[in-house]
Protein backbone atom coordinates (compact mmCIF):
# COMPACT_ATOMS: atom_id res chain seq x y z
CA UNK A 1 0.00 0.00 0.00
CA UNK A 2 1.16 3.57 -0.68
CA UNK A 3 0.92 6.31 1.70
CA UNK A 4 -2.21 8.12 1.76
CA UNK A 5 -3.88 5.53 0.54
CA UNK A 6 -5.89 4.55 3.99
CA UNK A 7 -7.43 8.13 3.66
CA UNK A 8 -8.20 8.36 0.62
CA UNK A 9 -11.93 8.26 1.17
CA UNK A 10 -11.55 10.93 3.38
CA UNK A 11 -10.11 13.44 0.74
CA UNK A 12 -12.80 12.92 -1.45
CA UNK A 13 -15.23 14.20 1.13
CA UNK A 14 -16.58 18.14 1.24
CA UNK A 15 -15.95 19.42 4.74
CA UNK A 16 -19.74 20.66 6.21
CA UNK A 17 -20.19 24.18 5.70
CA UNK A 18 -19.41 26.03 9.09
CA UNK A 19 -22.39 28.46 10.08
CA UNK A 20 -22.07 32.07 9.61
CA UNK A 21 -21.21 34.35 12.37
CA UNK A 22 -24.31 35.91 13.60
CA UNK A 23 -23.46 39.34 12.86
CA UNK A 24 -22.62 38.38 9.34
CA UNK A 25 -25.80 36.55 8.89
CA UNK A 26 -27.36 40.01 9.92
CA UNK A 27 -25.40 42.16 7.47
CA UNK A 28 -26.55 39.64 5.14
CA UNK A 29 -29.94 40.17 5.79
CA UNK A 30 -29.89 43.78 5.35
CA UNK A 31 -27.90 43.75 2.39
CA UNK A 32 -30.89 42.03 0.76
CA UNK A 33 -33.59 44.01 2.75
CA UNK A 34 -32.11 47.32 1.16
CA UNK A 35 -31.77 45.20 -2.36
CA UNK A 36 -35.65 44.53 -2.05
CA UNK A 37 -36.68 48.18 -1.19
CA UNK A 38 -34.94 49.72 -3.99
CA UNK A 39 -36.47 47.77 -6.46
CA UNK A 40 -39.35 49.03 -5.08
CA UNK A 41 -38.39 52.16 -5.11
CA UNK A 42 -37.48 52.16 -8.30
CA UNK A 43 -40.52 50.48 -9.65
CA UNK A 44 -42.51 53.29 -7.68
CA UNK A 45 -40.39 55.91 -9.73
CA UNK A 46 -41.59 53.93 -12.93
CA UNK A 47 -44.72 54.02 -12.10
CA UNK A 48 -45.16 57.51 -11.42
CA UNK A 49 -43.68 58.18 -14.72
CA UNK A 50 -46.20 56.43 -16.72
CA UNK A 51 -48.93 57.84 -14.59
CA UNK A 52 -47.77 61.00 -14.69
CA UNK A 53 -46.47 61.76 -18.29
CA UNK A 54 -49.39 63.86 -19.92
CA UNK A 55 -50.92 62.31 -23.24
CA UNK A 56 -51.75 64.46 -26.29
CA UNK A 57 -54.92 65.16 -25.00
CA UNK A 58 -53.06 67.96 -22.23
CA UNK A 59 -51.82 70.06 -25.11
CA UNK A 60 -53.40 73.48 -25.17
CA UNK A 61 -54.34 74.79 -28.63
CA UNK A 62 -53.16 77.85 -30.34
CA UNK A 63 -55.00 80.24 -31.81
CA UNK A 64 -54.90 80.10 -35.78
CA UNK A 65 -53.31 82.87 -36.25
CA UNK A 66 -52.65 86.49 -34.54
CA UNK A 67 -51.97 89.72 -35.24
CA UNK A 68 -49.01 91.38 -34.93
CA UNK A 69 -48.88 95.43 -34.61
CA UNK A 70 -47.40 96.37 -37.82
CA UNK A 71 -43.27 96.17 -37.30
CA UNK A 72 -43.32 93.99 -34.47
CA UNK A 73 -41.14 90.38 -35.10
CA UNK A 74 -42.04 87.55 -32.47
CA UNK A 75 -39.05 86.74 -29.97
CA UNK A 76 -40.65 83.69 -28.05
CA UNK A 77 -44.35 82.51 -27.72
CA UNK A 78 -45.89 81.00 -24.33
CA UNK A 79 -49.61 79.81 -23.83
CA UNK A 80 -51.88 80.26 -20.61
CA UNK A 81 -54.44 78.22 -20.34
CA UNK A 82 -56.98 81.19 -21.81
CA UNK A 83 -53.69 83.54 -23.02
CA UNK A 84 -51.13 83.94 -25.59
CA UNK A 85 -48.00 85.54 -25.09
CA UNK A 86 -45.45 86.67 -27.73
CA UNK A 87 -42.29 88.61 -26.94
CA UNK A 88 -41.02 90.86 -29.22
CA UNK A 89 -37.43 91.85 -30.49
CA UNK A 90 -38.29 95.40 -29.58
CA UNK A 91 -39.15 94.36 -25.92
CA UNK A 92 -42.93 94.02 -25.65
CA UNK A 93 -45.09 91.49 -24.33
CA UNK A 94 -48.41 91.06 -25.83
CA UNK A 95 -50.67 89.45 -24.43
CA UNK A 96 -53.75 87.73 -26.85
CA UNK A 97 -56.93 86.04 -25.84
CA UNK A 98 -56.30 82.48 -26.85
CA UNK A 99 -59.58 81.94 -28.09
CA UNK A 100 -60.44 84.75 -30.06
CA UNK A 101 -56.86 86.47 -31.12
CA UNK A 102 -57.56 89.65 -29.91
CA UNK A 103 -55.01 91.41 -28.45
CA UNK A 104 -55.76 91.96 -24.74
CA UNK A 105 -52.64 93.65 -23.19
CA UNK A 106 -49.46 94.91 -23.94
CA UNK A 107 -46.24 95.27 -21.43
CA UNK A 108 -43.36 97.52 -22.48
CA UNK A 109 -40.36 96.09 -21.00
CA UNK A 110 -38.09 98.47 -19.74
CA UNK A 111 -34.36 98.59 -19.18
Amino acid sequence: MRRGEESGEDMDDKPEPEALPPDLKLLRMLVTLLMVTMIAGFLVIVALFVIRMPGQSGALPLPEALTLPVGAKAEAVTRGRDWVAVVTEDDRILIYDAATGALRQTVEIRH
